[in-house]
């Protein structure tokens, strides 16, 4: 598709038309093709530097896969040009590290809200501004994670811009202030680490569109500093299968 194209989006490769309403966000590109079989006749409709899109159907109404790449930027840009091309309702599909130790390798987190440790919300709205989930998305995603009978947690994540100053801050030139701020997120009951939904949420907010995240616990660095049994796990169908659902759930109370 030719970004010169008339009406064509700069960075998705999208126009009027390719996209549903409704927008599940992975961030890696290759799991894309892994959401769109959950959907009916979906097919690929665009692919653009990170974003890769699929569109297809649930329930009647049309349903897009779009992913955002890593981080707020990126997931921003798709987020922006998603809508205006059509689409208002989102459910970012992804992983997360685990921060409270209840949170399990392989649990689901629903993230209700989003600490802004990221730039890209800054730019969006000042930092007064809480970055908080849609709440009709959100009971959408509990309601799908518990008729799926899936092991899950709601509550805040944490939302940052570097992964390695999560995973190796005793090395950063700011290890100090990283390493407060964790043990802040710990105190806090903050359930978990990842790097979109703040952007997204605040975002949002500032368009007047809805948007929640459900992320798999990949693996929890509090529980490996205990001691406690902690696996590594990446395959993502349990999230994937709550957010197509929770899609369901929107489209029959819409």
């Amino acid at each position: 598709m030719k970004y010169a194209e008339e009406g064509v989006q700069y960075h998705i490769g999208l126009k009027q038309g390719d996209a549903g309403r409704y927008v599940i966000l992975p961030g890696d590109p290759k799991r894309c093709e892994k959401i769109a079989a959950f959907l009916d006749g979906a097919k690929l409709v665009a692919d653009c530097r990170e974003y890769v899109t699929y569109t297809g159907s649930l329930n009647g109404e049309k349903v897009s896969v779009c992913s955002t790449g890593i981080g707020g930027p990126s997931a921003a840009i798709a987020l922006e040009e998603l809508v205006k091309v059509g689409a208002d309702t989102f459910i970012r599909v992804g992983t997360c590290g685990g921060i409270d130790t209840d949170v399990k390798s392989g649990d689901l987190v629903v993230a209700t809200g989003s600490v802004r440790a990221e730039g890209t919300s800054r730019e969006y709205a000042p930092i007064e501004f809480p970055a908080v989930a849609d709440l009709g998305v959100t009971n959408a995603l509990v309601q799908a994670a518990q008729g799926c009978g899936y092991t899950f947690h709601a509550g805040v994540v944490q939302c940052k811009d570097s992964f390695y100053g999560q995973h190796s801050p005793e090395r950063m030139p700011v290890s100090g202030e990283l390493l407060e701020k964790w043990e802040a997120w710990k105190r806090l009951g903050v359930k978990a680490s990842e790097m979109e939904s703040a952007a997204l949420f605040v975002a949002a907010s500032a368009l007047g569109v809805k948007c929640g995240t459900v992320l798999l616990t990949v693996a929890n660095q509090e529980r490996e500093k205990q001691g406690l049994e902690n696996p590594v796990v990446h395959d993502t169908e349990t999230a994937i299968k709550t957010a197509i659902e929770a899609i369901k759930l929107l489209i029959r109370s819409a």
